[in-house]
């Protein structure tokens, strides 16, 4: 019966193979990202994503038409995901206006690969790690060097992300289809828009920036979480993890080709040991059991 009762969206979504959502969901993401950099001189970072998330839970919601009746876990987890979702796009956000979109997800990749490795005792995953590590020091001691600052907020961010994978496989077991997204969305673009306000001011009301803001929060924020989501759903964890490994490397591309942020040739190198760092330390990941 609650399968008869899906949305077309959802069954467009579901009819699509896990491997190639979250493929699509990584691109996605990074071509908003370098879309919602330009925004920045006129909205600010937290207006932009502010902008993001507000206009993504009005979509969610008006897909998705959520309802409030929920048991208290459930609620616990939808305000949890909400407020991970703030805190990693403001985060993420701070960075990608200090330092080029690879650097930044690079960095902030580190999250991820911590959920990997947590708990492991063996000595290869030790390796990987050190390898994670450094490939970021390469990346922030190449000549030319990135601000100590957007470094911090990217470190910040990728916490925020750790957490975010975490929460997102508890909201994915407790709702169904995107209703506890669109609500978790609401909470997050609550939770963002005093920062929003402050920095943008009414600039986030001119027709172009809803316009481009419009393009970011489906990119960034619509397209791929719904996409992570139906993901998680379907396969484990760990093969996801996998997956989402070639984000630094995606952003990086999109950074050069979108906004002609060139890194150095060690810095590439950088990019490409967590890369390899966070393939290994998910594939020699204990299975879930």
């Amino acid at each position: 019966m609650a399968h008869a009762d899906r949305l077309p969206v959802a069954r467009l979504i579901g009819g699509i193979p896990p491997t190639a959502l979250v493929l699509l969901g990584i691109v996605s993401v990074q071509v908003g990202a370098a879309i919602a950099k330009q925004l920045f001189a006129v909205a600010g970072s937290a207006g932009t994503v502010t902008l993001r998330l507000v206009v993504a839970a009005l979509v969610l919601v008006l897909i998705w038409r959520p309802s409030l009746r929920m048991d208290r876990r459930t609620l616990a987890v939808v305000v949890s995901y909400g407020a991970v979702l703030a805190a990693m796009n403001l985060c993420f956000y701070a960075a990608l206006d200090r330092i080029p979109l690879g650097a930044a997800v690079t960095i902030e990749f580190l999250g991820p690969l911590a959920v990997a490795v947590a708990g492991s005792r063996r000595w290869l995953d030790g390796v990987w790690v050190l390898l994670a590590g450094a490939g970021v020091v390469l990346l922030t001691r190449v000549e030319g060097g990135l601000l100590w600052t957007g470094v911090l907020f990217a470190l910040a961010a990728g916490a925020c992300w750790a957490a975010y994978i975490l929460v997102t496989a508890k909201l994915g077991s407790q709702t169904t289809d995107g209703k506890g997204l669109a609500l978790a969305m609401v909470v997050g673009s609550v939770i963002a828009l005093p920062f929003g306000i402050s920095s943008a001011g009414t600039a986030i009301l001119d027709p172009v920036v809803l316009a481009a803001g419009l393009a970011v929060a489906l990119m960034s924020s619509v397209i791929p979480y719904s996409l992570e989501l139906e993901a998680l759903r379907r396969m484990p964890p760990r093969v996801f993890g996998i997956l989402m490994s070639l984000e630094p490397a995606v952003a990086a591309v999109a950074g050069l080709v979108l906004l002609g942020e060139h890194l150095r040739p060690a810095q590439w190198v950088a990019v490409c040991c967590v890369v390899i760092a966070s393939v290994g330390a998910t594939r020699s990941a204990k299975p879930e059991v």
